[in-house]
């Protein structure tokens, strides 16, 4: 997925109000940027941190500028938009390039389910529909190992007994955790952070809950689903 405007660069002042963010440009400009992440962004959100916005001229939008990256200033990124995993993997998606999945002929994005709930992906075609719920993770406490979630997270543990609904049902139901993080080879479970979200997991897999992991090909141009990672229980 690319960014559709090229990005700039800028230095966190300030997170707040978790969808902003002040900001100063290069040029020394402040401004305020919308911040697409519910969650604590634990490690991510430092004032001084360098930031890659994505400008717009949308009149609809009353921010100018969405927070799409954290620039290390290592050689490695991490995204923090929560809605662009899905793009990504929707472009995947109708690629047939996701591993372990198969060239489903249909994609259906956003579609109704389960006690008033929408899954990210409907995948259909080879006889048996697949139910595909995504996660983006951005946390990392330990070099190299990504964790989820950041904060506690009912509605996660809702999706989790949903996909398990499914999987009892006889359809394939898959928890896939797409790392928008380039410094991190394995992913798993923040059970301190969310016990009951960590429960929700052990349960769905019980009942027949697959689990799929991948990194991101993260740039100031481009965010694309990269290998897969292992994940560790």
């Amino acid at each position: 997925m690319q960014f559709s405007t090229p990005l700039l660069p800028a230095r966190l002042i300030l997170r707040y109000k978790r969808f902003l963010a002040d900001v100063r440009l290069q040029d020394g400009r402040e401004v305020t940027a919308h911040c697409a992440n519910p969650g604590s962004m634990m490690g991510l959100a430092e004032p001084g941190m360098k930031l890659w916005l994505e400008p717009n001229d949308d009149p609809k939008k009353k921010l100018k500028y969405g927070w799409r990256l954290v620039d290390h200033e290592n050689g490695h990124f991490t995204g923090v938009d929560t809605s662009i995993p899905n793009k990504a993997l929707k472009a995947a998606l109708l690629d047939h390039a996701v591993p372990g999945l198969p060239p489903y002929t249909l994609v259906r994005p956003e579609v109704k389910y389960g006690e008033n709930s929408r899954i990210d992906f409907l995948l259909s075609g080879d006889g048996t529909d697949c139910y595909v719920e995504v996660k983006s993770v951005t946390l990392s406490r330990k070099p190299g190992l990504a964790e989820f979630p950041d904060s506690v997270t009912a509605r996660g543990a809702k999706h989790l007994a949903e996909l398990a609904r499914m999987a009892v049902a006889g359809h394939r139901a898959i928890m896939l955790y797409l790392v928008q993080r380039t410094d991190c080879d394995a992913v798993t479970l923040a059970r301190d952070i969310d016990p009951a979200y960590a429960s929700a997991f052990a349960a769905a897999q019980a009942k027949g809950v697959q689990v799929l992991a991948f990194g991101c090909n993260i740039s100031p141009q481009e965010i694309t689903v990269g290998a897969s990672m292992p994940f560790r229980p």
